[in-house]
């Protein structure tokens, strides 16, 4: 990466057009600094590369960011006291080996930006440098704080790490938006309330003493009890908690014998378990270890389960994401699309267990072609979209003024 991201503006200019000026002048630097990241993709926890590019980029616009005590970093603009409202973005990439073709596609096997994490680095880079500017011309009389946050696609996530190293000490609200190829760029969706689940990981080990399948009756018929929780679980956790809520088991995988005419000894199972109501999710693991024990029981098989908590559902605080809306808004008068809950988790939630905030989804699909995933190997974002990311966590801020 080259050339710097700092500058000047006059001061008669309003707070939206000194960023739009930072953007007519620093846009391209912006979109190259996110290709760098692209070509270099790192896995959770391993983002050294990243968090050097992001603290090199905020030290030569005049910034003090501190590094975390793992990866990551944050950076403190504006006044040190009276409000403070946070920006987020995530940082790591996805175990997934890219296959877009782009010129700046991933230079690391098996490692990809599959989900868009260099896009939202990239926006919150170009969002502090652009109220940098502000703040030395006196027009930031409002406390930002840069999250730069590692591990999201782990679990429990990065974010815990970044609570527990004190980032929202001093926080009012917390903003973050994250990509959906859904939504065409320059929109963004949102909605109050739920729009992620929470996640769990369960894995349940069975065990028998195996025997010939000609003599089930002697033994204990493994195969039998693992089919019994692949249905049983799912089946009898939507007797037990209200529907209404979104819960639901799915399996991901199943594994046990080698044989056609030998019951197994060991098999595994492993599967998430998500929710969008917080209250069920506190409720979840006890109610899970029931049901598997309850459906074991006459089978004779013992077993272990291993559940491993993820992340709690993000809950959207209804005036932050009225900002966000609005945000957007000033940029569009067309820019707000209504978003569903999505089924997968996100770590943002553990930030607004500490104060409350709102994400929205960014869209990033260019309104022609063919709509990609996330996660899939050849997703591909219209870069059309940083521009309007910068714009709207910055007109949340402005609107936090």
């Amino acid at each position: 990466m080259s050339g710097t991201a700092s500058g000047t503006a006059g001061e008669d200019l309003s707070r939206a057009a000194y960023v739009d000026r930072w953007l007519q002048r620093r846009g391209d630097w912006l979109r190259e600094f996110r290709r760098d990241l692209h070509a270099h993709p790192e896995l959770s926890w391993r983002e050294q590369r990243t968090t050097n590019a992001v603290f090199e980029a905020l030290t030569a616009a005049g910034l003090h960011p501190r590094k975390l005590s793992t990866t990551g970093l944050i950076c403190d603009l504006g006044p040190a006291g009276g409000e403070r409202v946070a920006l987020r973005a995530d940082m790591d990439a996805l175990p997934i080996h890219e296959a877009t073709g782009l010129e700046f596609q991933s230079t690391t096997p098996g490692v990809s930006h599959a989900c868009g994490h260099d896009a939202h680095t990239s926006i919150l880079l170009g969002t502090g440098l652009a109220l940098a500017e502000l703040d030395r011309a006196g027009r930031l009389p409002i406390g930002v704080r840069l999250i730069f946050q590692p591990a999201e696609e782990v679990m429990p996530g990065g974010a815990l790490s970044a609570v527990r190293d004190e980032v929202m000490h001093g926080v009012s609200r917390i903003y973050a938006l994250h990509c959906d190829p859904r939504v065409e760029v320059g929109r963004i969706g949102v909605r109050s309330g739920a729009i992620t689940s929470a996640a769990d990981h369960v894995e349940v080990i069975l065990h028998s003493p195996g025997g010939h399948t000609s003599r089930p009756h002697l033994t204990s018929d493994l195969i039998y009890a693992m089919g019994a929780v692949i249905t049983g679980l799912p089946g009898v956790l939507s007797r037990r908690v209200d529907p209404r809520s979104g819960t639901i088991m799915v399996w991901g995988a199943a594994n046990a014998g080698s044989a056609p005419n030998a019951i197994p000894q060991i098999g595994a199972l492993h599967g998430t378990v998500r929710t969008g109501e917080h209250q069920i999710w506190e409720s979840l693991e006890p109610l899970v270890r029931e049901i598997i024990a309850e459906l074991l029981a006459p089978l004779r098989i013992k077993h272990e389960v291993n559940y491993t908590r993820g992340v709690p559902p993000v809950i959207n605080d209804h005036l932050a994401a009225t900002r966000l809306a609005d945000a957007a808004r000033a940029v569009s008068p067309d820019g707000v699309v209504d978003t569903p809950q999505s089924g997968g988790g996100e770590d943002f939630s553990w930030y607004l267990e500490e104060s409350p905030g709102a994400m929205a989804r960014l869209g990033v699909w260019s309104g022609e072609g063919r709509q990609y995933d996330l996660h899939q190997p050849d997703f591909v974002l219209d870069e059309r979209a940083l521009e309007m990311g910068v714009k709207v966590f910055t007109n949340v801020v402005f609107s936090s003024i």
